[in-house]
């Protein structure tokens, strides 16, 4: 099958969600179960692994870590669900490759550092593996992203990434608003990550989370990995919370497509001020150089005339939030203000609406549907429809609703945004990864209240 009808035929799977009644989606009989493997069981792993449990239609036939502690919290997990334990692979960096040769899984999560996801994403679909679910970052260089997007089209497979936030409610609420055009024809959107992670790239070797400012081979979790990136990286690097959501609003390589990039980088300053006000001038992470500036700032420009503005802010002081804005001739929805405000529809000319009474008549039909079973899921229940996405994918052998070109686009930010800075914050084409394809290709993202 060569590349044009890989991506043809993707499509119109997908697209087949929204034209064909429920009951020929489930055409699978309903003890139908589905084999899944996950290499990664750290802290994010564990709540992948804790959903896997919950679903009677998943055998979890093997488990892979390095890290005897998060595999021994991974285990009382299981032993807790009164499922049968997986198989457990460990004791060097390439243990997971014995998990594919050995148990050819319908499935594999992969929730291990990013260096890693590449060469994992790969070594799955050389196996044989169909469906890899992936967590952010898809890779670390343009060129993995090529990689990964041919290496799928190869192996007629489909990689997803298990980006949660594009199932967060009021992302979707807003998504059914954007579809039945409340907002008008769409213009400007915003997002990111701005998150304060310094107690999360620091730690004391023994908590996940703070109590020191040891990182690397001292620390412990993603202490121990991320904040390398930190010190060697100037770009944003982790694009894709803020521009899931934005993609699929705008209907992202389905009708449109981002065309450059352009991205400016602030001096660092928030990491070194944690470490001296924690561990001292002393410290000898006092003397470490943080090349990734505390604001980055990236501009897209799209193909039907949108333009997108997302911030990576994870040095500094500030509260959780991912920035969004989403505004069109209409109207506008800003989540930092908990406002909307809908042109002749609002309560008040120029004045805000709380947003949660829009939110709440226009919540998503996958919500409204699904609620329950979400309950106890993390980060607000969203993780339950990732998980479900994936899963359900693989029992009606069906394309995943996020695809490989999706995971691509969003995490190619990343290395175009280090290019564009590194370049004196020149602005950069950005790759089609569908070959001119999305031109052709229709919107499939959670367009029924299925997956």
């Amino acid at each position: 099958m060569n590349r044009k009808e890989f991506v043809r035929l993707t499509g119109l799977g997908a697209a087949s969600l929204a034209v064909l009644p429920g009951a020929k989606l489930f055409a699978s009989p309903a003890d139908t179960k589905v084999r899944m493997a996950l290499i990664g069981t750290g802290l994010r792993g564990q709540e992948h692994l804790g959903l896997l449990l919950r679903r009677n239609d998943v055998d979890l036939v093997a488990i892979c870590d390095v890290d005897e502690r998060m595999l021994a919290f991974s285990r009382k997990l299981v032993d807790k669900s009164g499922k049968k334990m997986p198989e457990v692979f460990t004791g060097d960096n390439y243990a997971w490759k014995q998990l594919l040769a050995k148990h050819q899984p319908d499935g594999v999560i992969i929730a291990t550092p990013w260096e890693w996801h590449k060469p994992m994403i790969l070594g799955a679909l050389d196996a044989g593996v169909k469906y890899v679910g992936t967590e952010v970052i898809l890779g670390i260089t343009l060129q993995d992203h090529w990689d990964v997007v041919h290496a799928a089209e190869k192996h007629n497979a489909h990689v997803m990434m298990m980006e949660n936030v594009c199932y967060r409610r009021d992302v979707m609420a807003v998504l059914n608003m954007v579809r039945q055009g409340l907002f008008g024809e769409i213009i400007h959107l915003q997002g990111g990550y701005q998150h304060d992670l310094r107690e999360v790239k620091f730690n004391d070797g023994v908590n996940p989370y703070g109590h020191g400012v040891e990182f690397g081979e001292k620390g412990f979790s993603e202490a121990h990995w991320r904040t390398e990136h930190s010190v060697h990286r100037n770009g944003d690097l982790y694009p894709t919370h803020g521009v899931g959501p934005l993609a699929n609003y705008i209907n992202i390589n389905r009708g449109n497509r981002f065309l450059s990039l352009c991205s400016f980088s602030s001096k660092a300053r928030g990491l070194h001020n944690h470490i001296v006000k924690q561990g001292g001038e002393g410290h000898p992470n006092a003397k470490v150089e943080f090349k990734l500036g505390d604001v980055v700032t990236t501009s897209i420009n799209c193909a039907n005339g949108e333009t997108i503005l997302l911030q990576h802010d994870t040095n500094l002081p500030r509260p959780y939030s991912l920035g969004f804005r989403v505004q069109g001739t209409e109207g506008l929805w800003m989540d930092v203000n908990k406002g909307i405000y809908i042109q002749e529809k609002s309560a008040k000319a120029h004045q805000w609406d709380n947003a949660q009474g829009w939110l709440d008549k226009y919540d998503h039909p996958l919500w409204a549907r699904w609620s329950k079973d979400s309950e106890g899921a993390g980060h607000g229940g969203m993780d339950f429809f990732v998980v479900h996405a994936l899963v359900e994918s693989i029992k009606r052998k069906i394309p995943t609703p996020m695809d490989v070109y999706d995971a691509a686009t969003w995490s190619a930010i990343t290395p175009l945004s280090e290019s564009s800075i590194a370049l004196g914050h020149q602005t950069v084409d950005f790759p089609d990864f569908t070959g001119g394809q999305w031109m052709y290709r229709k919107p499939v993202f959670s367009l029924t209240d299925e997956m």
